[in-house]
């Protein structure tokens, strides 16, 4: 008798490809890179709606990391399994974004795209967005202002700020309160719970909009900085979206083949996800949907609400990539020796100051800028050479970051025995 056990589980009705929000989101970007080519002011016009689609996101992100943090922890019967997961996830981030760091270092000595630029540092003009880079760099390079600025003065500032590190501060502080008190806090958890799913009600009807968002912020960039300004620094762009997906082959791969699952259906499944951070360069826009997508595919609820959170503030893969390719790339058009040594000092300072930035919203030039303060060896004025691109040099490093936490979501719940991989299997195969 034939004992296999058949998949009831019903088909997904399959819907025209025009219906498909990743194919409206390409479309959108598209059109965009048209309109800001063809139409330079109208496409200056476009960036407030994609300002405004990042704010209706950014305006639940800090309420859904909390519901999903407190209902994590609170759903986790072993209190030490909190700690647990929390040590591994960091373990892991720490060495992957190490792996980054060296990955870019060697990558952007290796392609040199800087090389046979021969600008003159002292002729860089400062300009106000350079000065304000560097006011506001002492605090990443300050260790003892970072773990000072992890505590919010308040619990609703912290919200108010969008700061991610200062509410998971707060949330997990708030979650072992809560389980302390016992059966009595039952109910304020399904509180915290229905409150959590009126929130992702909110993102679902956000992200209807997105496939404008893409457009405007496609347009916006295009319009400002001209297709003259990315040909210019093309060789940098290149190397950089180079670097990032030898990143994907030959480290989240590895890791996704060992730890039993395909990445490539993994990008498939979120890549609404991955084409609309690529579009708007913002990552935060897309966290609540990551959540929601990491539960589906048979990651457990409370690991996902202790991993997710924790990898938005850590876990920087493309971030890394592009602190040590930026800064390299920056000492090779000005000249600046830059010996072994020298960038192996660079390495330690990154491995700092890559992490003290993730309290500071959109803290990539502010980071970068402090970590060339540190070296004293390259000047900081030189960014103003990549300023016009840093955007597009944005969408591929927030990209890489978006596979980089899914990865790692998925590895920490096998590692916790809290992964459903008949579920992964299945919804994978579906993508």
């Amino acid at each position: 008798m034939n004992t296999a056990i058949l998949d009831t589980t019903p088909l997904r009705p399959k819907r025209p490809f025009y219906m498909d929000l990743s194919f409206q989101v390409i479309a959108g970007m598209m059109i965009g890179v048209a309109a800001g080519y063809l139409a330079p002011k109208f496409g200056l016009m476009m960036q407030p709606f994609a300002t405004a689609f990042i704010r209706l996101i950014q305006m639940v992100t800090g309420p859904i990391i909390f519901c999903a943090i407190v209902s994590g922890i609170a759903g986790v019967t072993n209190k030490k399994q909190v700690g647990r997961v929390l040590f591994k996830a960091l373990i892991y981030f720490e060495v992957v974004t190490s792996i980054a760091l060296v990955i870019g270092l060697m990558a952007v000595n290796i392609l040199k795209p800087g090389v046979g630029m021969n600008i003159n540092a002292a002729s860089l003009k400062s300009s106000a967005t350079i000065d304000s880079l560097i006011s506001h760099s002492h605090h990443v390079t300050s260790l003892a202002d970072y773990f000072v600025n992890v505590i919010p003065s308040s619990s609703v500032g912290a919200f108010a700020n969008g700061s991610i590190l200062q509410i998971l501060f707060f949330a997990v502080l708030f979650a072992f309160g809560l389980s302390s008190a016992g059966e009595k806090a039952a109910p304020l958890l399904n509180i915290i719970h229905n409150i959590s799913s009126a929130f992702f009600w909110i993102v679902g009807i956000a992200m209807k909009l997105s496939p404008i968002a893409a457009f405007a912020a496609i347009a916006y960039t295009v319009g400002k900085f001209g297709i003259t300004t990315l040909l210019s620094l093309g060789a940098l762009i290149f190397d950089f979206y180079l670097t990032c997906a030898i990143f994907f082959i030959f480290v989240l791969f590895p890791i996704a083949y060992f730890n039993g699952f395909n990445l490539w259906k993994l990008l498939k499944y979120i890549r609404t996800e991955l084409f609309l951070v690529f579009g708007t360069s913002s990552s935060e826009s897309v966290f609540p949907q990551l959540v929601k997508k990491m539960e589906e595919i048979g990651c457990e609820e409370s690991v996902v609400g202790l991993v997710m959170p924790t990898a938005y503030s850590f876990n920087h893969d493309g971030t890394c990539l592009y602190f040590a390719a930026a800064a390299v790339f920056l000492a090779q058009a000005t000249n600046t020796p830059l010996s072994l040594p020298g960038q192996i000092g660079l390495l330690a300072i990154l491995l700092l100051t890559s992490k003290g930035g993730a309290g500071v919203a959109g803290s990539a030039l502010v980071v970068l800028a402090a970590t060339l303060a540190a070296t004293n060896t390259i000047p900081v004025a030189s960014i103003a050479i990549i300023l016009g691109i840093h955007r597009v040099l944005s969408s591929a490093f927030v990209v890489t970051n978006i596979a980089g936490n899914a990865v790692a979501t998925v590895v920490v719940s096998g590692w916790e025995k809290s992964l459903n991989r008949e579920k992964l299997s299945a919804e994978l195969s579906r993508a």
